[in-house]
């Protein structure tokens, strides 16, 4: 069965939905499924929005380091995957429930606008974890919320609510818990209501470059976290995680 579902309805609005409760980790398989269901969307002409959303507690927990095998153990293969999210001509409205943690975070900033609520959570958590970020968040998140706030986040690996993520613009509108995903379906409409030549064409004026930053900021994500995977600082990070203590690095 597919991880990934899609439907459109008729005010011209897609909706993606993730189907891996609760958390929603992500593996190359998920990306590339969502990347298929983007391409699709693409062609379609009745399809003028995508609103990007999760079954289950959490938007996207990002990588399970817990699992045999981990998306952190295949970064090339799974950024080959995640540059076609960024490719994609269709606008995304993102629906944040719960946590979007590490790599979920990047799949989130991927979006063009997000939807969230006071109990949302945002986390760039990898120094926590003694790795580097990753899923370009090196482009999307300095860009959104500025290089000082992005270094603040990615150093520390803090976790920001709701209400801190909209003043730090990580989101777009924030509502209760249960209308997170009809304002976001509520957004997209509104999108799809312009002209969807003219939607197309502006988004790819602002976003000019914007690929090739990603694509480079993938190919050095994954370089560095191929060289941290490495290290003894990224065994303690991933087994402090599992047993929820704080970790005890040392720099090796």
């Amino acid at each position: 069965m597919s991880d990934v579902t899609v439907t459109l309805d008729d005010e011209h609005v897609a909706t993606v939905e993730i189907h891996r409760p609760p958390a929603n980790y992500f593996d190359a398989a998920l990306i590339r499924e969502l990347g298929d269901a983007y391409e699709a969307l693409d062609a379609d002409s009745g399809a003028r929005a995508i609103v990007l959303c999760s079954e289950g507690k959490h938007f996207c927990a990002g990588a399970n380091f817990g699992a045999a095998s981990s998306p952190a153990d295949e970064p090339r293969a799974l950024y080959r995957e995640a540059l076609r999210l960024f490719a994609a001509a269709t606008p995304v409205v993102a629906a944040v429930q719960g946590a979007a943690v590490g790599g979920g975070l990047g799949l989130a900033l991927s979006a063009d606008f997000r939807v969230a609520s006071p109990g949302s959570r945002f986390s760039a958590n990898f120094a926590r974890l003694g790795f580097h970020h990753g899923f370009a968040l090196g482009v999307t998140l300095p860009a959104l919320a500025g290089q000082q706030t992005a270094l603040d986040l990615l150093l520390t690996g803090r976790r920001v609510a709701g209400e801190e993520a909209r003043s730090l613009r990580l989101c777009d509108r924030l509502v209760d818990d249960a209308e997170i995903r009809t304002e976001a379906h509520a957004l997209a409409a509104e999108l799809a209501q312009s002209a969807p030549l003219a939607v197309r064409s502006i988004r790819a004026t602002l976003r000019t470059g914007l690929l090739e930053r990603v694509e480079a900021a993938l190919e050095r994500e994954a370089f560095e976290q191929d060289r941290l995977r490495a290290t003894a600082d990224f065994r303690e990070g991933v087994t402090a995680s599992l047993e929820r203590r704080a970790p005890r690095f040392h720099g090796s």
